[in-house]
């Protein structure tokens, strides 16, 4: 990267690293159970809201409980269940449509991070209908408060329950962007681990390895706090000790609850001291190819940290430390060594690839610009790079193909 440009993000990042303790960030408030979002409705006067989620968690009768309950309580709800993987523009208007037809009042967002995403950016659009998601991109642009949003996460992972942050694909364009704005920041979470009971063991590993990948990123990067390097800290800890145990045992109970408390954390970590180059290449290559984010994060994380050498050697060695894989008197190289070590053996245990098969040499500039645009100046990550210089992960994990005999 240019020394001008350089100069540039390193002055972005310190002014927004200055103002956080002025920014109206906020943790949502925990509750227990999705019986305890009756009360909350009713308090709100909330007499039709409708619950965005998808077909897979719907189908697995996830949303039975809740919606039994809503019924008996005389509210009515509207479920939608058309959310995609990696949401798209046209899967927030569809929602939209349905959500103003029904004379809804709140948004529930019950799954994954894609569920999440799109209620997000519903309550975005209700907030502003005549502003297109595309003039959101980017931080500070939704303004508004937006219908009260419950969130009900069904992973242990995207840890969007606690964050600002919704991730949208244009639907044409298939551009991947994140939509920044403290409204979007849940009012309510719940976090309930018999709903994350019946997750299959792949999908508790990127999810559990996206947990990892936010709370890693949040503490290297430039722009911590005490609280949020602690939550950090304790984040990984929790996810070293407990990943594979909910990975081999779906039904081992402490382990699923302590994900959800590591996803949790990670997300209140890394909305205030956001992420890194690996969710700027991650997203490109879910907007272009529709790669899980996930696995796209967990795929990547290894190659991305081994490649920031010494910049972001001294955090990563407490970080090695805070999970027991380092020893306090290693060496700063040694102790961060040891722990993308780690993150690569947990890898392997959870049979995580490390390739990425849908990338194509020719789409690779184009990849690194959309990631260059979203990771700087906003990352306050431990070595800046430009476009050019990103090119290198995607070729680090595109997986080879020979040509065809002729």
């Amino acid at each position: 990267m240019n020394p001008a440009k350089k100069l540039y993000c390193r002055a972005f990042q310190i002014v927004f690293r200055a103002a956080l303790p002025i920014l109206p960030y906020r943790n949502p408030t925990l509750l227990e159970g999705t019986d305890a979002i009756i009360p909350i409705l009713a308090e709100n006067s909330v007499g039709q809201v409708m619950i965005v989620t998808d077909k897979g968690v719907h189908s697995l009768g996830l949303t039975n409980h809740l919606e039994t309950a809503l019924a008996s309580a005389g509210i009515r709800y509207t479920l939608f269940d058309e959310t995609v993987a990696n949401p798209t523009t046209k899967n927030v208007e569809d929602a939209r449509k349905r959500y103003l037809e029904e004379k809804c009042g709140a948004i529930i967002g019950f799954g994954g991070g894609s569920a999440m995403d799109c209620a997000k950016a519903l309550g975005a659009r209700i907030a502003r209908p005549k502003k297109p998601l595309s003039k959101m991109e980017g931080i500070l642009k939704v303004g508004r408060k937006i219908p009260l949003l419950i969130a009900v996460p069904t992973t242990a992972g995207t840890g969007s329950e606690a964050t600002l942050a919704a991730v949208i694909v244009d639907s044409e364009t298939r551009h991947k962007y994140p939509i920044n704005d403290f409204p979007l920041i849940p009012k309510y979470a719940v976090l309930d681990a018999e709903i994350t009971r019946s997750l299959p063991p792949f999908v508790t590993a990127t999810t559990g390895l996206d947990a990892l990948t936010h709370a890693t990123e949040a503490y290297i990067g430039r722009s911590t706090t005490s609280e949020t390097r602690e939550q950090s800290m304790e984040a990984v800890r929790l996810i070293f000790k407990y990943l594979e145990r909910a990975y081999t045992d779906g039904n081992d109970m402490e382990a699923r609850h302590e994900m959800l408390k590591a996803a949790y954390l990670a997300g209140c970590a890394f909305t205030r001291s956001y992420v890194g180059y690996v969710h700027a290449v991650a997203h490109s290559l879910g907007g272009k190819y529709n790669v899980p984010h996930g696995l796209a994060n967990a795929v990547l994380l290894p190659f991305v940290l081994e490649d920031y050498g010494e910049a972001a050697y001294k955090k990563l060695h407490r970080l090695a430390v805070a999970a027991g894989i380092s020893d306090a008197g290693d060496s700063d190289e040694v102790g961060a060594k040891k722990f993308i070590f780690a993150v690569r053996e947990l890898r392997q245990k959870l049979n995580i690839p490390d390739k990425i098969p849908e990338i194509r040499r020719e789409d690779i500039p184009e990849l690194a610009r959309k990631a260059d645009a979203e990771g700087n100046p906003l990352y306050p990550v431990p070595m800046l790079l430009d476009a050019k210089e990103l090119e290198r992960y995607y070729f680090m994990v595109m997986e080879e193909k020979t040509n065809d005999a002729r």
